[in-house]
């Protein structure tokens, strides 16, 4: 089968054709300011050079036309016609409740995330367009929603309540709901492959180190805890987020500053992270090492800090799982800086976990970084959420 993987947001639609069978990717691209003057395509086929242009696309259904069209195409193109396409897998953000798995996606599936638009604002509706707009295109053709949520929903009770009265939980749904579930769900598995072991003998911390970053622990197969919660914004310092924080701040800058929560919020998800700490010298973690290491201080307590908190949350979950038999870094960071997995590594070592700095030093390859005979297997497991995507889809479209 040859699947199309989207992945849309409010401005932009990021895809991947990948034949499911080989389990390889065809062709991928980005479409960039959908709506906006100077919208662009960035299209690359497997072995060949990427290609980029400027085209009118005045909404979601003309980019989606564009990226036919280029997948298509003679001369940048994979696929004879548009029915070679089997079936669409869309990436959701929040499934809420309603989803605790991969759907095919129908017009209850559609009302039931609608549903979910209040805790996914910005995310969701651009969801939905995605899909809205390739079921003009591709009528009959089967689609598929993948959750970032819905691996999470195994999480208990105690684990995803807040400490507010109850009675906003049961009409606000206010409660953690954890996001890259795609990745962590496919990292513990591939984790427990190249052990030769079954998920469901092992207790598993995945690591999704990026500009976003969430931890989770994975007891047995199953998500029982993870660092983000209602929204993205809970947890780790990130690249722009700024994570964990006492919820009075947010009253008191708005008191300060002349702000309104909203704004607050805002900042807390644009201006803060390592971009904040490091008094706005950049997001870009690549940055960070080398400006600490030339002697930008703020660079270096961003990262520190940024480590810090990631130590904090290994404990926790090594903790909430009573042991731990794996830590896998994965995404980004995780996967290609060595400097910030070393500086982990500090605050984790009395797991038993002896880290080799020979090993540590690969960038974006599957590897096991710990010694022969460590207590707790550490790794570097590079995700993918687009093939997992994939496999949901053909999995129940077959």
């Amino acid at each position: 089968m040859k699947v199309l993987v989207i992945n849309c947001g409010s401005s932009s639609l990021k895809y991947q054709l990948i034949d499911s069978e080989r389990e390889e990717v065809l062709a991928k691209g980005l479409c960039e300011r959908i709506g906006i003057d100077g919208s662009n395509i960035a299209h690359q086929p497997a072995g060949g050079e990427k290609v980029k242009e400027e085209a009118a696309m005045p909404d979601h259904t003309a980019a989606v036309k564009l990226v036919i069209s280029k997948l298509t195409d003679e001369k940048v193109g994979v696929i004879r016609s548009l029915t070679e396409i089997d079936a669409v897998g869309h990436r959701m953000v929040h499934g809420g409740e309603n989803f605790s798995g991969s759907v095919i996606i129908n017009e209850e599936v559609i009302k039931a995330i609608e549903d979910c638009n209040d805790l996914a604002p910005l995310h969701n509706p651009a969801n939905l367009i995605g899909v809205r707009s390739c079921q003009a295109i591709m009528p009959g053709v089967p689609m598929v929603a993948v959750f970032d949520t819905a691996f999470h929903q195994t999480m208990p009770e105690k684990a995803y309540l807040y400490g507010l009265p109850y009675d906003y939980y049961k009409k606000y749904k206010i409660r953690r709901y954890g996001f890259h579930g795609t990745s962590h769900d496919f990292v513990s598995k591939r984790a427990a492959e190249i052990l030769g072991k079954d998920r469901k003998d092992l207790k598993i911390i995945v690591c999704h180190l990026g500009n976003g970053a969430s931890v989770s622990a994975v007891k047995y197969g199953e998500s029982v805890d993870t660092s983000m919660g209602l929204t993205p914004l809970e947890g780790l310092i990130m690249g722009t987020r700024s994570g964990d924080l006492d919820p009075a701040i947010i009253s008191f800058l708005a008191e300060k500053e002349g702000m309104t929560a909203s704004q607050v919020i805002d900042v807390c998800n644009k201006k803060s992270g390592v971009l904040g700490l490091s008094d706005g010298y950049s997001s870009d973690f690549r940055d960070l090492v080398q400006a600490s290491e030339t002697g930008n201080e703020q660079a270096k307590h961003a990262l520190e800090a940024y480590a810090y908190r990631v130590g904090k949350y290994i404990g926790a979950y090594a903790a909430a799982m009573n042991g731990v038999d794996v830590i896998a870094f994965t995404a980004g960071v995780g996967e290609n800086n060595a400097e910030v997995r070393a500086m982990i590594g500090e605050y984790i070592g009395y797991l038993g976990t002896n880290i080799d700095a020979e090993r540590n030093k690969v960038r974006g390859e599957e590897i096991i970084l710990s010694d022969e005979g460590s207590k707790v297997v550490t790794m570097v497991v590079p995700t993918n959420e687009e093939l997992a995507i994939a496999r949901e889809t053909v999995r129940l479209v077959k």
